[in-house]
This record gives structure tokens, C-alpha cells and sequence, in this order.
């Protein structure tokens, strides 16, 4: 027990023994002058620590500034460009007593750092050189050789409370950026050290909160940086969020090369809403133009659950805001990096419209934009296209080669545009090309080219073998009502060919046959008013019962003409029955003609 006791008093009086030495001989304020000055003569700026440097013992040894603050220039809002609560340089203890001072622990607290642009375009930046000009280099650099650090050991540094407030006066704009927390642990050359850190921003329209925690190593050789197993953690608020809110969490690795200028990322795991996946991405940017390359797996993805919930007044209201931009879109961000993306995804859910198996190839290049390849399954069929957005002149151009495969056409126009016009198995391929972004623009300047064919399928909203029925009845004299019946025309092939030009779907030989009728004719569509304009004819092949509908039908080989108006989402069929009674009239006298000449003939004795 004496042992013991002797133990601690021996302790205690080292312990006193040290506070005595440090603040009676080893006072930190003797550097306190000498280091305002050294700021105002390099900075022009004031630099003030309102408190004395002073020791702390406990919980371990270190030295203590509070209140400190450096001046923004004159005329501006804010008098301090950066004030600091407290900073507390945590030291080892034995380098003490040969009057060494080495950190073990950096704590900073209450960093509040003030950025103004005014009006002018002065910044709170302005004047830190204090005016001097670029530094001579000094004898080691004159001779090439650079300055290598050996060694790297922080016991750890802790930054709590820090504040970044931008403010610009031209954009009149504010924006707050707050780290509640940074703490890195024990760093050393090529160890690695725990990482964790709070975040929240305030901008103009949203706000953002993020976490994470993870490892980070500085390579032993100065030549490189790793973040291992980085959890992240995200949180977007704002009215022009998706639903007002977005959360995103994330998983990966990090490196940078900084020898070769390279960083890689590899996603282990991301989340965003519902939609999760995972990739890598690499980005050399030593270069002037910087390069990207990644590949990305998703899952599914729901683009309708991001999009607000609106009804047709408001839908309506917003068309002529939309349709009054007619100013080109600024594409000069395309030439300012390149990259290569592979995209893969489970499914996607966009409009209403559902598609799944997508492969999407991009690459841009030098301002041009390229989608090499895309392949989606898409309502029992296949979707494959290419296409390409030139971004190099002010006003941007694009091709495009698009083909569709066994698509049952009526679930995706049921889907995408809720029209219920035709159904049956779709093929379907255009090529086209046109410039400018402007959506007016672009419906006038698309040029293309392309065919459909539809199969055992069907035309709703008409049933022209009804309407034939009821046309014949009236001619036959029968003014009674309408017969009520589905109002579908089904068919065994339906094809054509088309162009767009000027805004106008022009399609020449739409063909369609079916067991009772053949429809064939011309028309357009016009894509700026969503017209519709179509003059055909049709004709009877048999029956109009269909089969078991007995004797060739009374109509038969009279062309019918048809037309179809009105536009996409209303359209309008009518039956020409003026012109049909003309037809059906010269049946009746060509019948009686013949009735005469076979008369004739027999009473001349038949020559």
C-alpha cells in the first residue's frame, strides 16, 4: 500500500512539475504578435484572437485559441470573412521537454466561414495574396527536385459546428452549407483511419442533409488516396423534389491515383427511393478534356412515383408556359468531358408504359452524343434503337434508327397515351433525322421515313361492316334504328409506308384486309395539330354475316369510300352513303343493261 501511495504522489508532482514548466517557462502567446503580423503582411487581412493562448490539461495536454476572427474587406455586409469559436491543439508530452511541440489531437469548433460576391464582383477572396505577385522559385525548386514528406502522424482531428454562408449579391442569392461534424482518427502513411462526418446544406430551393462513416489511407508513398467501405447516407428536401422529398444511401469504395491522375469508384450498393443498383465508375482527368467511363446495373424503376400529381387544369394551363420557350438549350457543356456508359436495367415504368431487359450503350464525345445501342423488351416484343444529338453549333442535330418487333400494339397505346384505337402484333421501324430542340422546331424540322405492319388485330371506335349494313338498309328502304354492336372492326393484316415532313405524317398505301371487307386509300397525320385526314375506299369480299352468312353479298365489288378525321385522341369515321348510293345505282343500271342485251341477243337468234 505504501508502495502504491508513494506511487501517486510521485505522479502528482510530475503532473505539477509539468503544469509549472509549461506555463511559467513555455509561454504560447510569445508567438501571438508575430503571427498577426505575418497575416496582415501576406493577406492584408486582421487577424484577431481575442483570448490568450492557453494550456489545457485536461482531458490531455494542449493548446487553446478562442474567439478568433480574420476581416473581410471593407464595404462589405459582413465584417469577418472567418471567425472560429475554439481550436484546441491536443500535444505529445515528451517532445515538451526539448521544447518540441508535436500535435497528437486537432479539435476545431465553431468555424463560421462568410463568402460574399457583391455586386461590382468583389469577393471576399480579393486581396488574400496581399497584392504579391508569383513567388520566385526558391533554390530546391530552381533545381527540379520536389519535396517529398517522409512522414505523416496525426493522433486525430475532430471539426465540429463549422458554417459556410455564400451570399452573392448579383444572382441575390444565399446559400448555407453546415458540417456538424468531421472526425478522422489516428493518421498514418499508409494506415487507414476511421472517417465520419454530418452535413447540411440550404440553398434556394431545397434542402440537403448527409451522413457517412468509413476508412481513409494516404498511401505510403504520397501517391495515392483510398476510401474504403464509405456508407452514405442522403436526404433531399424541396418543393421541386419528386414528392418533396428524395432519400439515397450509398456503398463504395474510392480511389485516387494522383500520380496518374485517376479516380475509380466502384458502387457496391446504391439506393435512391425504391430503385437500387450497383456499378463502377473511372475518371482520368489529367487530361484537358476529362474522360468517364462506367457501367451501371439498376433495378426497377418507377418514373412515374417521381413525378407530382396533377389533373388536367393544371396540365392545361402549364401547355402554353411550355410551348412559349423557343430558346435552343445550351448543349457547350458536351465538349467539356468524355465518357463511355453501359446502363442496364431490370425494368422501367415511365407514363404508364412498361418496359423491361434494357441495355443501353452511350458515348460522347467531342460535343457529340451517341446512343450506339439500346434493346428493351417491350409488350411481348423487342425495341432496338440508335441515335445520335450533334452539340458542336448552336443549334443541335439529330438522327435517329428505331425498330419495333411482336409489340401487342394495343396494351401500349392503351398505356402510354390511354388512346384505345388499335390493337393486334406490331411491326414497326423508322429512320429520321431533323435539328433544333425547340419542341415546335423539332416537330417541323423531323424528316423520316418508315413502314408498320399489324396483325390479326383490330380498329376501335368503328365497325365498317356495321356501317355498311345499316347504309344498305337505308338504301333498301329500312329507316329504322341502328343496330347496337361492338363498335370494333377486326382485321387480318393492316400495312403502309410513311414520311414526315414539315410536321406531317404522310402515309400512301395503308392497306387492310379482313374476312368481310378490304380497306385501302391514303391520308396524313399531322403531328403539330394532332389532325387527322384519311380518304379510303373499301369494298365487300363476301358476306357481310360472315361466314355461314350465305349468298354473296349485294355490295359486292362496289367501292365504298370511307374517311377517317377528327385527331389522335378523338378520332372520327364516316361512311360516304351519297356516294355509296351512286355506286350501288350504277350497279343496278349495269345489271340492266345486261338484262337488255341478253334480251336482244336472244330475240336476233342469239348472234
Amino acid at each position: 500500500m505504501k508502495i502504491l501511495k508513494w506511487f501517486f504522489i510521485v505522479l502528482l508532482l510530475m503532473f505539477g512539475s509539468l503544469v509549472a514548466y509549461l506555463t511559467l517557462i513555455f509561454d504560447p502567446n510569445d508567438f501571438k504578435p508575430e503571427l498577426v503580423e505575418v497575416v496582415k503582411e501576406k493577406t492584408g487581412r486582421d487577424l484577431v484572437i481575442e483570448n490568450d493562448l492557453a494550456w489545457t490539461f485536461f482531458p490531455t495536454i494542449g493548446i487553446e485559441l478562442s474567439k478568433i476572427s480574420l476581416s473581410n474587406p471593407k464595404g462589405f455586409d459582413q465584417a469577418s470573412m472567418l471567425t472560429v469559436n475554439k481550436v484546441v491543439a491536443e500535444v505529445a508530452l515528451m517532445p515538451l521537454f526539448s521544447k518540441e511541440v508535436e500535435i497528437a489531437q486537432l479539435n476545431l469548433d465553431g468555424l463560421t466561414l462568410n463568402l460574399e460576391t457583391r455586386k461590382d464582383g468583389q469577393t471576399s477572396f480579393d486581396g488574400l495574396d496581399g497584392g504579391a505577385s508569383k513567388p520566385k522559385p526558391t533554390e530546391s525548386s530552381a533545381g527540379g527536385e520536389d519535396v517529398k514528406l517522409s512522414a505523416l502522424d496525426i493522433g486525430g482531428i475532430a471539426i465540429t459546428n463549422t458554417t459556410i454562408r455564400m451570399t452573392d449579391d448579383i444572382a441575390g442569392t444565399e446559400q448555407i452549407f453546415e458540417l456538424e461534424k468531421l472526425t478522422l482518427g489516428q493518421l498514418s502513411l499508409g494506415k487507414f483511419a476511421s472517417l465520419a462526418y454530418q452535413f447540411k446544406a440550404e440553398l434556394p430551393d431545397m434542402t440537403m442533409t448527409s451522413q457517412g462513416e468509413g476508412m481513409f489511407k494516404i498511401a505510403q508513398d504520397m501517391q495515392s488516396i483510398e476510401l474504403k467501405d464509405l456508407n452514405i447516407e442522403n436526404s433531399v428536401m424541396g418543393e421541386g423534389i419528386p414528392n418533396k422529398k428524395l432519400d439515397s444511401q450509398l456503398q463504395t469504395q474510392i480511389q485516387v491515383l494522383l500520380d496518374k491522375k485517376i479516380l475509380e469508384v466502384t458502387l457496391n450498393e446504391l439506393v435512391v427511393a425504391d430503385i437500387k443498383g450497383s456499378g463502377e465508375v473511372k475518371v482520368a482527368y489529367g487530361t484537358k478534356v476529362p474522360s468517364i467511363d462506367g457501367k451501371l446495373n439498376l433495378g426497377d424503376i418507377d418514373v412515374d412515383a417521381f413525378m407530382p400529381a396533377t389533373d388536367a387544369k393544371t396540365e392545361k394551363e402549364a401547355a402554353p408556359v411550355n410551348a412559349s420557350s423557343n430558346k435552343e438549350p445550351d448543349l457547350s457543356a458536351l465538349k467539356s468531358v468524355n465518357f463511355n456508359l453501359e446502363l442496364t436495367v431490370k425494368s422501367i415504368k415511365v407514363a404508364n408504359m412498361h418496359t423491361s431487359n434494357w441495355l443501353m450503350k452511350t458515348k460522347l464525345k467531342s460535343g457529340v452524343l451517341s446512343m450506339t445501342e439500346l434493346n428493351a423488351d417491350l409488350y411481348q416484343g423487342k425495341l432496338s434503337a440508335s441515335a445520335q444529338l450533334d452539340g458542336r453549333q448552336k443549334v443541335a442535330s439529330y438522327s435517329f434508327d428505331e425498330s419495333v418487333k411482336g409489340v401487342q400494339i394495343h396494351e401500349l397505346m392503351k398505356d402510354a397515351a390511354d388512346i384505345d384505337l388499335l390493337a393486334g402484333t406490331a411491326n414497326f421501324s423508322v429512320k429520321g433525322k431533323g435539328r433544333s430542340l425547340v419542341t415546335e422546331n423539332l416537330k417541323k424540322n423531323l424528316a423520316a421515313k418508315g413502314q408498320f405492319e399489324i396483325a390479326d388485330g383490330a380498329l376501335y371506335g368503328v365497325n365498317i361492316p356495321q356501317m355498311i349494313r345499316d347504309a344498305k338498309a337505308k338504301l333498301g328502304g329500312d329507316l329504322s334504328a341502328t343496330e347496337k354492336t361492338e363498335q370494333k372492326t377486326d382485321f387480318t393484316s393492316l400495312t403502309g409506308s410513311f414520311s414526315v415532313v414539315n410536321g406531317v405524317v404522310s402515309n400512301p398505301d395503308l392497306l387492310m384486309a379482313s374476312p368481310l371487307i378490304r380497306l385501302a386509300g391514303a391520308g396524313t397525320a399531322n403531328i403539330i395539330t394532332e389532325a387527322l385526314d384519311y380518304s379510303l375506299t373499301t369494298s365487300v369480299v363476301g358476306s357481310l354475316e360472315g361466314q355461314g352468312g350465305g349468298e354473296r353479298d349485294a355490295l359486292h365489288g362496289i367501292e365504298i369510300p370511307f374517311a377517317i378525321t377528327g385527331t389522335f385522341a378523338e378520332p372520327k369515321f364516316a361512311l360516304d352513303t351519297a356516294a355509296l348510293f351512286d355506286a350501288k345505282l350504277q350497279q343496278e343500271a349495269d345489271k340492266v343493261k345486261d338484262k337488255v342485251k341478253d334480251s336482244i341477243f336472244k330475240k336476233l337468234g342469239g348472234f
